[in-house]
């Protein structure tokens, strides 16, 4: 059994990679009001520009694909997250696929879907389709012929480097989209030690080395290992444990808690005589 272990500097680097790179644009991060306009809230245009600036933005709502909103329609992004894997440690796209991304915005908060699908299965029709679909069932666009699991849409060389890049990236393609109350993972932040100015209470025996690791066990599967913190509350120490077949990059995926941080008493004034 071969093991690997990883300084948090650069793990922590392949993060900051991947996060610079899955950056929306801001008419898709927080629509603005223009965008929620109706084809009957718009003026009669006066130029031919105008009347082009009614497409960039929406208008004719009922006849066109629906374009950045916060009213809870879902619409595509206009985002290429393959992007990221240009400068991804041993890590790139299938060939003759292609990753969608599928946005849904409310004055609450926004989600995502991030889907892995044949390049001929996306068309704009067919992705379009995906968004009728969806306004007919109520769940999230699920164009044809995507994929299981977005990281199935992902080849690599196998190295350990790039199985720990591998699970970094699933857990930013899952959270691509999230914006408010709806955000998961990028409250966390990895370390390699316990925190020390926090009191925790264990669930189990603490463990002795957090650092980011890669064990390539006797039938070549691989299993990554890292910890995180949740910085938010409930405040939470977090070990990610994923297992990787032989040559696939879609794990199996375990995240838990390992310790909460202990609620600390506030000492209560003394009855004043």
């Amino acid at each position: 059994m071969a093991l690997q272990t990883f300084s948090l500097d650069a793990v922590q680097k392949v993060s900051q990679h991947i996060r610079q790179k899955l950056v929306l644009p801001p008419s898709e991060q927080q629509p603005s009001a223009d965008q929620n306009l109706g084809a009957s809230d718009f003026p009669e245009p006066s130029t031919l520009d105008a009347l082009g600036d009614l497409f960039r933005v929406g208008g004719f709502a009922e006849e066109a694909v629906p374009a950045p909103n916060s009213e809870g329609r879902w619409f595509i992004s206009t985002i290429d997250p393959a992007a990221v894997l240009y400068k991804l440690p041993g890590l790139q796209l299938k060939p003759k696929v292609r990753l969608v991304t599928y946005l849904q915005r409310q004055p609450q908060g926004g989600i995502g879907v991030t889907w892995a699908l044949p390049e001929l299965m996306s068309t704009t029709e067919q992705l379009e389709q995906a968004l009728t679909d969806s306004l007919n069932s109520g769940a999230p666009p699920h164009p044809q012929g995507a994929l299981g699991h977005v990281m199935e849409g992902v080849e690599g060389n196998s190295s350990a480097a790039s199985y720990i890049a591998a699970s970094l990236l699933m857990r930013e393609y899952k959270e691509l989209g999230r914006t408010g109350p709806f955000r998961r993972w990028s409250q966390h932040r990895l370390l390699d030690r316990i925190p020390s100015q926090q009191p925790w209470q264990w669930r189990s025996k603490p463990p002795q080395d957090l650092s980011p690791k890669v064990k390539v066990l006797e039938d070549q599967s691989v299993l990554v290992e890292f910890f995180s913190c949740r910085v938010v509350k409930p405040v939470a120490l977090f070990r990610h444990l994923d297992q990787y077949h032989r040559r696939s990059y879609r794990p199996k995926s375990h995240d838990q808690v390992i310790a909460l941080r202990e609620a600390i008493a506030v000492p209560q004034p003394s009855a004043s005589r």
